[in-house]
């Protein structure tokens, strides 16, 4: 009786899992089609970035494990479009700092949610994307420098000329499908009532 009972448990713990992974692979090939997108404008490398595929990066508020696509997403658009090895390190791990910070105010939002205050929520989800923002402003420039020599303006010039464009893929485009998906939330109802990937 015991035994039989733990087997739906189990059942449903691998179709969770099951789910979560190929979530995560649709979010990766997502991200590496969206920067070869970018890349055929000039746009998903130097110092100013706007690679649409940082939009992805406001998915995990409502996949969470879209942030284990992003970062391999990023990894694998990273190594095909010829980055040197500490572009694919570093820029990848900046895109899963970003992804798990969005989580994060993602699941912060929710909580306001539960609690009636939708306004306070709604203003958070505002915020959603800064992390994407920050992380890259910061790790990017010394990639940047100390991988590709590019030393033009310092620092501080390349961090907001890198900065400015986060803004606009992360931020902008990011917020617009974040609102977008908010309207349509019976696309995620497989993951909505996840207590695991909740967790």
């Amino acid at each position: 009786m015991e035994r039989s009972g733990l087997l739906p448990t189990r059942a449903a713990r691998r179709r969770r899992n099951l789910v979560n992974l190929c979530a995560a692979a649709i979010v990766a090939s997502l991200y590496v089609a969206l920067t070869f997108l970018s890349s055929l404008f000039g746009l998903s490398s130097g110092v100013i970035q706007v690679r649409i595929s940082e939009a992805l990066c406001v998915l995990p508020v409502f996949i969470p494990w879209s942030a284990v696509g992003l970062w391999i997403g990023c990894i694998i658009a990273n190594v095909l479009t010829g980055a040197l090895l500490w572009d694919v390190v570093f820029g990848s791990l900046a895109t899963l700092i970003g992804a798990l910070g969005a989580l994060l105010l993602g699941v912060a939002a929710r909580d306001l949610d539960k609690k009636g205050r939708t306004r306070a929520s709604r203003v958070l989800k505002i915020f959603v994307p800064l992390p994407t923002v920050l992380s890259n402003a910061i790790i990017i420039p010394f990639v940047l420098m100390y991988a590709y020599g590019i030393t033009d303006g310092g620092y501080w010039f390349i961090l907001v000329t890198v900065g400015v464009g986060e803004i606009i893929s992360a931020w902008i485009f990011g917020l617009a499908l974040l609102f977008s998906l908010e309207k349509n939330k019976r696309i995620f109802k497989i993951t909505a009532n996840d207590k695991i990937c909740r967790s």
